[in-house]
Order: structure tokens, then sequence, then C-alpha cells
């Protein structure tokens, strides 16, 4: 049984108003043994007159945190994570790199995941994005972002919701087929897993796929490459979608061959057994 949440997002992200102390208590009401929050940080997000910044406040963000970890000790182990948006444009990658670099190095964070929100400066979630690419040429550089950014980007724990953008691509039936990338999602999986780093099952997927991210032939992948760290997450932005169809997730790594799910502390990964 999955009893961690280890993708979520509270008010200190721009797209989320849910009080961090509000998805503390759903976790207990679920049962859960450990929560990890992972507010955005995303540098120079490029849309943020509809969204927000993407940029949070890291001491208060901190301090918040330690103040909720001490009223809720016993209860639940509360974890400090962040999700840093990553970037491949040439412009954009020595500077971010040295911004979350740096911020690594200031907090003792638990965890952080490593997400593609943007490329070519915009979001996939925009139709701005799609002004400029084909369904097939938006996929293939959505995919090539990640083998980059793993590459590139040591300050990361796990890659985010490898196939997010599925969510957003112009056409009636939201999905793709896998083996018309392959290539790039081989490059993606042999980059992270070459940096030493892990995915996520993401089962925000769910809400509007037939699948979490990502797919179940990437993670089968994965595992064949040799992968193992797999941490679970829902990506909730409200207490009421924490945990989010994990009985589901639980299901879906069986079918892909794991006995065991991933946890972090200090920076280091805890396998828990399914």
């Amino acid at each position: 049984m999955i009893t961690a949440d280890f993708h979520n997002h509270t008010s200190f992200s721009s797209d989320s108003t849910a009080p961090m102390e509000g998805q503390i208590r759903q976790a207990i009401s679920l049962g859960f043994t450990r929560l990890c929050v992972t507010d955005h940080m995303d540098r120079h997000y490029p849309n943020p007159i509809d969204k927000g910044s993407f940029e949070l406040e890291p001491d208060a963000y901190f301090d918040s945190l330690q103040t909720l970890r001490a009223r809720y000790r016993g209860q639940i182990e509360l974890l400090f994570g962040i999700e840093f948006g990553l970037r491949n444009e040439p412009h954009l990658k020595e500077e971010i790199l040295n911004f979350y670099q740096n911020l690594e190095a200031s907090y003792p964070f638990d965890f952080i995941i490593g997400s593609t929100h943007a490329l070519h400066g915009a979001d996939p979630a925009s139709a701005e994005y799609w002004e400029s690419a084909t369904l097939k040429d938006g996929l293939r550089d959505y995919f090539q972002s990640i083998a980059d950014n793993a590459s590139w980007y040591p300050c990361f724990d796990v890659y985010g919701h490898l196939d997010y953008i599925v969510r957003y691509v112009p056409a009636e039936v939201k999905d793709y087929c896998y083996e018309d990338y392959r290539e790039r999602i081989d490059q993606a999986l042999l980059a992270i897993l070459n940096a030493g780093k892990g995915i996520e099952v993401n089962t925000a997927g769910l809400k509007t796929l037939s699948y979490p991210h990502p797919k179940k032939e990437i993670l089968m992948r994965y595992r064949e490459l040799g992968g193992e760290i797999v941490t679970v997450g829902s990506d909730a932005h409200a207490p009421e979608f924490l945990g989010y169809q994990f009985n589901r997730a639980e299901e879906y790594l069986k079918e892909c061959g794991f006995r065991y799910y991933t946890v972090f502390k200090d920076r280091k990964p805890i396998f828990e057994k399914l």
C-alpha cells in the first residue's frame, strides 16, 4: 500500500490556493505516513501574466514547513521538497543551473523533482507553444528537452511527469503512440539513469487520460534499462486530490514489474514494499 505522496502543491505555488496545513491534514486523514510538499520554483517561467511567476519565496516556504512539522510531529512525517522547472534553451541554461544549485545548497531539502514545464520560450499547456509546432514535432522536442535537462542539471532526484505534454496536445484524443518517439524517449531515460536519478508515477494524468504519467511503455522501458527509483505523486493542487488514484498507481507499478516504490529523506532513496 502506498502511504506517501511525493508530489503536491500548496499556496506557495502560483497555481494553488491550498494552505500547506490543509494538505497535511488531508494526508493524515488518508492514513499517510509521509508527505513531501514540492512547491514550484520555475526560474524564468515564460507566462507570468496568466499564472504568476512560479518562483516561491524560499525562506517563508521553509519556515512554514518547519512550524507545521513541529505541530504535527508524531502524526505524520513531513518532508521538505521542491519542484524545479528545468529549461534547455541555450541562453537560459547556465543562469538557471547556478540559481538552482545555490538554492539547493542553501536549504536542507529532502527531495527535489526536476520537470519540464516549458521549452522554446512557451509552456506546452499554452496555445502559444502549438502555434509554431506540429503535433509530432511538439512531442519530439519535449522528450528531447528531458534528455538535455537530465544531462545538464545535477540538482534533482527524480524527473517529474515524463509525458506531461500529452495533456495539452491540440487533438480531440489526448494520446500519442509510444513507438513514434521511442528513440527520443530512450535518450531521456538513459540520461536520467546515467545521472543516477529516478522518475515518478504521477496520477494527475488519470484526471483526463486513461493512464498516469508516464505511459506504461515508458515505465516498462525504464525498468528494462535498469531503473529502480520510482516515487509516486498526485500533483495535487488542492486537498481533495491528494493521494489521487493511488490504488491504481500501485496496480500500475506491479503490472510493470515493480515490487517497491521510493520515498526520499535527506536526498537519499528509501524503498518501500508495495
